[in-house]
């Protein structure tokens, strides 16, 4: 990921949250043919780990084996700019549209999960974190058991260890101050929170 100095982001605090949203990541990895092996992913990290599970079937199984390595990337916050809401664009009108963004990639070693208890373990944490703000919760053990063991033998969990993680927060940092909050003023909530974190 390119990452120019001023949009370059280093801090775990913010970029762990990005990381953390209940969004899909994308798990890449070296594919045959040296096309890249992609696919969307609900993933789970703590920043040194990233675990999550796919199909068996799912052809980036045989992939991830073969390369020993992966990539996951999380997208954070993200909106189109537009040159009218840079007050620049009144004084001299010198601006171009662009696109503010959050992005984190964990690039490490992969391990593949195919013991049973761990699997199930990778489940129930992923299932955990997503069904922890609701009223009605739904955990792992609320469903049949024999059910559960089937479930699991279709999937096979992913472990990778982050050894190098890179932030991009591209936010209009390198814009004026009076730049920034006329994007802040025409972005969506979440991009807007996103500057506002900055």
């Amino acid at each position: 990921m390119y990452t120019p100095p001023a949009f370059r982001e280093d801090d775990l605090a913010l970029l762990l949250p990005i990381m953390r949203a209940p969004r899909l990541a994308i798990l890449a990895c070296h594919g045959p043919d040296g096309v890249p092996s992609l696919s969307h992913l609900p993933l789970l990290t703590d920043g040194r780990v990233v675990v999550g599970h796919l199909a068996r079937a799912n052809p980036q199984l045989a992939a991830l084996r073969a390369a020993a390595r992966a990539i996951a990337v999380f997208s954070g916050a993200e909106g189109y700019v537009s040159p009218s809401a840079y007050a620049s664009k009144r004084e001299h009108g010198k601006v171009v549209p662009t696109w503010n963004y959050e992005a984190v990639h964990a690039e490490g070693p992969v391990e593949i999960v195919d013991d049973p208890d761990r699997l199930r373990a990778i489940v129930a944490e992923l299932t955990d974190h997503h069904e922890r703000s609701r009223a009605d919760a739904w955990a792992v053990g609320d469903a049949p058991e024999p059910f559960i063991q089937a479930q699991l033998k279709g999937i096979a969990g992913v472990v990778l260890t982050v050894e190098r993680l890179t932030g991009k927060r591209k936010l209009s940092q390198n814009r004026s101050a009076q730049d920034q909050e006329g994007v802040r003023a025409q972005a969506a909530p979440e991009l807007r929170a996103a500057m506002e974190r900055h």
